[in-house]
Order: structure tokens, then sequence, then C-alpha cells
């Protein structure tokens, strides 16, 4: 029988506590979701602003499909560009001061399509260890060189760039979807620009998040077109829609759009996911007390975190990983959090490194500070029986 090595695969990862299955959720509602039978807070979403349960992109919503087209029904070269499409485009140039921007139906697909298309003639791509499997991904398929740095690491990344050498794209994430640590995207930006390299940043974790207004790392970096050409931003964290853009020049632009194959061959995102996410995008903007609910449901975290001495990083973002090592430990204490009504990610490899294995708490406005606190002393109790 071919195919063998399917039901042995499959084994193996069960055998190491790293099989995985879905989850069904039945309802949701402010927070919380219905799996099973059974309530649990949620706190494994990356709805960071809690707009996924909001009345008003409900309401968008609805208004929206009274005048949109639920499907483009082509790629975007045939005729899948519509109205809708043009204008969340055109609102993310003005608030990004960018040339243009491309919409892709997937985070996942936009890093494919901008590091296979660019480096479709070969080169080098210099990418942090832990950047997205997205990116790592689109530079193995690539015709170019793939070298990893350290995590954050600058001065290994001063080390492996050649100036002028050859064509070169330097790939980070702002926020790392695992560690919920930054970038030191200041610095990335000066080694890019001695190096004439181009730099592409993937602000899934950042964008809507960060920033005065929500408009991401580089708001808050006050990072030009110039210093950031290639900007990779979700729909489908803070903006609680779905979908993804990369923001760029006209000349990488109209390269993308005639060699992208990703962009070329997919049917275009949904018209009326556009006009939703930019109503979504709107109030982002406008809602400044969800980013400051969210800054002291982060900080309330951290504090009674170190307080019950839970292992967690040094992030000060929404992602707050526990960390346990142990995959089969890092199993029974999301096990025991769920018998308290808490649904937490166990995150293992080959998602995080072999022995870093970690409970990924993701915090969200939405969620209330008395919460947070039994959260917390589940999980430390949880940690104390297990380990």
């Amino acid at each position: 029988m071919s195919f063998q090595f399917i039901a042995a695969d499959l084994a193996a990862r069960t055998a190491r506590h790293l099989y995985r299955r879905q989850h069904l959720i039945e309802q949701s509602e402010a927070g919380r979701v219905k799996i099973d039978g059974h309530w649990y807070y949620n706190f494994s979403s990356n709805d960071y602003l809690g707009l996924a349960q909001s009345q008003a992109l409900r309401q968008a919503a609805c208004d929206a499909a009274q005048h949109t087209h639920s499907g483009s029904t082509a790629s975007p070269l045939v005729t899948g560009y519509t109205v809708s499409h043009q204008r969340l485009e055109d609102y993310l140039c003005q608030r990004l001061g960018r040339d243009r921007v491309l919409l892709f139906n997937s985070g996942f697909s936009a890093n494919q399509a901008v590091i296979q298309t660019l480096m479709r003639h070969g080169g080098q791509i210099l990418a942090d260890k832990l950047s997205h499997a997205s990116m790592l991904d689109g530079a193995l398929a690539s015709q170019a060189r793939l070298k990893r740095f350290a995590h954050n690491d600058v001065a290994h990344l001063s080390r492996l760039i050649q100036k002028d050498a050859e064509d070169t794209l330097i790939m980070t994430e702002g926020v790392f979807s695992m560690d919920g640590d930054k970038a030191p995207v200041q610095d990335i930006v000066e080694l890019a620009s001695e190096a004439n390299a181009l730099l592409l940043l993937d602000d899934a974790h950042g964008f809507g998040v960060l920033g005065q207004s929500g408009a991401g790392t580089i708001e808050a970096g006050k990072l030009s077109q110039l210093a950031l050409p290639l900007l990779m931003g979700t729909f489908g964290k803070a903006v609680a829609t779905s979908g993804a853009f990369v923001a760029l020049s006209t000349q990488l632009y109209e390269y993308l759009i005639n060699f992208a194959r990703h962009y070329i061959y997919s049917t275009s995102m949904s018209p009326l996911m556009a006009e939703v996410t930019l109503a979504s995008l709107k109030l982002v903007h406008k809602d400044q007390w969800r980013r400051d609910k969210l800054t002291e449901n982060i900080q309330l975290f951290r504090e009674q975190a170190i307080s019950e001495g839970l292992p967690v990083s040094f992030s000060d973002t929404a992602i707050q990983p526990v960390a346990i090592g142990r995959s089969d430990k890092t199993l029974k204490v999301a096990e025991y959090a769920r018998s308290q009504g808490f649904w937490v990610g166990a995150m293992r490899a080959p998602t995080v490194p072999e022995g870093s294995a970690r409970l990924r708490v993701t915090l969200s406005s939405i969620h209330e500070q008395d919460e947070i606190r039994q959260l917390i002393r589940a999980l430390a109790k949880g940690l104390k029986d297990v380990c």
C-alpha cells in the first residue's frame, strides 16, 4: 500500500503529545465561546480590540449586504476588482502613507506572493529565526538562498549582510505571534538601508493595536515608505474580518500585479468583506478606548501573573506566553484551565521550537479584569499541580 507514512506520522505525533484537532465553536459572544456544549472565557482569540462581537461592525455588515455582492466571481485582473476593493485600498494608502496597496485573501498568500515574486531571479533572504511559517515557506519556495539570523539579534543580522553583493530581502515580524515581543525595527531599517536591501515587515499582530491611532508598527516607529518599502498586515486579528494587504511603492505594486501568481490566479476577496473591513478600519481609528482598555488588561495580566509566579515572558503586547517546556505538561495545564472555564491555546512543536511548549494567552479589550484575575489563579493552580 502506498502512503504508509501517513499512519506512521500521525502515530508519531500522537506519541509525542503533538497531535492536533479542530474544536468546533458552537456559539460565541463577548469574549466567550461554546465548545462541546460548555461555555469558556476565550483567551485564545486574536480579536484584540473586541470588534468581532461589536454591534457597530454587525450593523456595518448588514448595511453593506444591502448594496454589495458577496462574491467577486473572478480574479482581480479579470473582472474581480470592484469599487469596494478600490475604496479599501485607497483608505489604507491614506492611513499608512503608502503609494499603493494590494489585497489578498490571507496573510499566508500575501507573504508568499511578495517573497516568491521578488526573489524569482535568486538573491538572498535574511529572516528572523522566529518569522512566521508563511514567510519561511515562501523563502524556501523561492529561487533565493535563505539564511536565518538569531531572534531579534541585530548584530547577527549585520554579520550576514553583504553590502550590495546581491539582491537581498530582509524579513521580520512587527510583533511575533508566539512570543509577543517586538522586533527592533528601527535598527533593522538602518541595516537594510546601508546594505541597499529590501525590508519586508509582517505586522499581522501589530496592525490595529500599535501606534497612536492603531496604524501599527510603522506608526509607532514613524516609518516611511522609503524606510520600510514592504508592509504586510492582516484583517483577521485586530480588524476582526478576514484577508490581508501589502502596502508598497508604485513600482513594486506594478511588478507584483504582473508576476505574483498568488495574486493573479486567485479569486479576489469578497467585495462584501472589503466593505465590512473598511468599516472596521474606521472603528479601529476612531475607538481609541479599545486600545486603552487593552493596555490596561495587559498591564493587569502581567502584574498579577508575575505576582503569582507564572513563567511569563517580557512581552508588553496582547500576546502573553506562559512557558512550560514539555508538550504533555502544557496540555495538562490547558486542560485544567478548561475545567475552570477558560480556553487557552497550548502551543507545541512545530509551531514553536522543540522544548519550548507554552500556553499562548491572548488578551482583548473585551475581557473584564475579574476574568483575567480568575484566569491567572487557574493557571497558577494548574501549573502547581502539574509541574
